[in-house]
C-alpha cells in the first residue's frame, strides 16, 4: 500500500477516535487495545521490511516505543471515566488534550536528538509511535477502569 495512503487513513481513524473519545463513549475492552496492537504490528512490520536499520536505530526506536507508552499512560490518565447506563464511559477533557500536546514536544524532543544521536529518519514508523502512545493510554485507562468496579461496555453486535 502507497505510503502517504496508509498514513492518510491512520491519521483519519485517529481523528475519528479523538472526535469520539471528545463526545464520551462506554468503554470496550476490544476497541481500547485492538487499535493500537494494529498500529504497533503494522510499525514493527515497516520497521522490519526498511533495508538499513541498524542496532543504534533499534536502540532509539524501543526508546521512543518506552516512552511513548509512558506519555500515552499519563495521558491515559487524566482521561474522565464515569459510570452510565451500567457501564464505564470514557471522555476525553481539555487537560487529556494538555498532555497530548506535551507528549507532541517531548516526542518531537526525542526525535531530534535520536536523529542528532545516528537514528535513521526511515527507522521511526509513524505507526508505531502512534500505536504505543494510544496503547499506554489504553493501559492507563483499562487499570483505571477495572480499579472502579464498573464492567466495561459489551461487544456490540454487528448488523
Amino acid at each position: 500500500m502507497n505510503g502517504w495512503l496508509l498514513t492518510a487513513l491512520i491519521l483519519a481513524g485517529v481523528i475519528a477516535v479523538i472526535i469520539k473519545r471528545l463526545r464520551g463513549e462506554a468503554v470496550n475492552a476490544r476497541e481500547l487495545f485492538v487499535p493500537p496492537a494494529v498500529l504497533i504490528a503494522i510499525g514493527v512490520f515497516t520497521l522490519t521490511k526498511t533495508e538499513g536499520v541498524t542496532g543504534t536505530d533499534i536502540t532509539w526506536a524501543t526508546a521512543g516505543a518506552l516512552l511513548g507508552g509512558a506519555l500515552g499512560a499519563l495521558r491515559g490518565a487524566t482521561v474522565q471515566l464515569s459510570a452510565r447506563d451500567g457501564v464505564l464511559w470514557q471522555r476525553y477533557t481539555g487537560r487529556t488534550f494538555l498532555a497530548a500536546l506535551l507528549s507532541l514536544l517531548a516526542m518531537a524532543g526525542f526525535g531530534l536528538l535520536a536523529a542528532r544521536m545516528g537514528m535513521h529518519e526511515y527507522a521511526r514508523p509513524v505507526q508505531l509511535a502512534i500505536g504505543v502512545s494510544f496503547l499506554g493510554e489504553a493501559l492507563a485507562i483499562g487499570r483505571r477502569g477495572l480499579a472502579s468496579g464498573t464492567p466495561f461496555a459489551p461487544e456490540r453486535r454487528k448488523v
